[in-house]
């Protein structure tokens, strides 16, 4: 994409997984409606100009809601998906440099958690977010849904709360921590879930007439890791530094757990 971030005209970045930054957590994380709804909450939002950098499926996931709430949108993507965002009301750009010329309030950076390598500029505010649902769990719905975020470096107030006031209304539940503490957690429970539920496929597990209802949601389990490309797991590997320990830990508790069972048979 080479220089393209130095000619976006943009307010304010985010990216939609991980960065690492110090520890900074709200002890609430509650957002507060723009000043304009505080004396409503059905009072309609301040329209966003946004961008998408990756149009995939969670972007197309994402995109449905903000465009249902009246934000304008629009999008650019290695792939074509100008007949889809046509069906969408999304504006869509082969071209990078149409795409910045256009402009947007907030740029939402998903490409595939591989294929992601540019630096940030360092006029840019960068908000990092990370939605712990996605298009099958929060299909009917997010209320009660889990959005985790991390002021990295704002200095638009205003703009950053009107974002995240987007998934507020939708009914999140709303996380502030630390880069750092979110990969620590998802390490132990994100990328830990996807390993036990590729085990299982390898393991062939399959559905019989006399399934418990323990069994059934290990088979769920099963179904959904897989729905899953093997690059967002490789890239919940890669790019989180606590991955490694959590699958070291896997292993040494299989390993245990074996030992145990080994030693009733032997009688030790």
């Amino acid at each position: 994409m080479g220089d393209w971030l130095s000619r976006v005209s943009i307010k304010i970045l985010l990216w939609k997984q991980r960065l690492q930054n110090p520890i900074t957590i709200s002890p609430r994380g509650k957002i507060l409606p723009p000043p304009s709804m505080a004396s409503s909450t059905s009072s309609p939002l301040p329209i966003l100009k946004i961008g998408f950098v990756g149009f995939g499926p969670f972007a197309q996931f994402l995109a449905k809601t903000m465009i249902k709430q009246g934000h304008s949108v629009t999008a650019t993507s290695r792939s074509d998906y100008s007949q889809l965002c046509s069906q969408m009301g999304i504006t869509f750009f082969r071209e990078m440099k149409e795409f910045c010329e256009v402009g947007s309030d907030v740029l939402l950076l998903c490409p595939s958690i591989l294929s992601f390598s540019e630096e940030l500029p360092e006029n840019f505010d960068v908000l990092c977010t990370h939605p712990m649902f996605g298009a099958e769990s929060g299909k009917e719905s997010w209320e009660g849904l889990p959005l985790v975020f991390d002021k990295v470096r704002i200095r638009d107030e205003v703009l950053c709360r009107n974002f995240l006031w987007i998934f507020e209304k939708e009914g999140c539940r709303m996380v502030e921590m630390s880069c750092e503490e979110h990969d620590m957690l998802a390490g132990q429970s994100q990328f830990l879930t996807h390993t036990i539920g590729r085990i299982l496929s390898e393991m062939e597990i399959k559905s019989t007439s006399m399934d418990t209802k323990n069994f059934e949601t290990l088979l769920q389990l099963k179904e959904s890791t897989m729905n899953n490309s093997f690059d967002l797991y490789c890239g919940l590997f890669k790019h989180n530094k606590f991955a490694k320990q959590e699958l070291d830990k896997l292993e040494l508790a299989f390993r245990t757990v074996k030992r145990k069972l080994l030693e009733t048979i032997e009688g030790k």
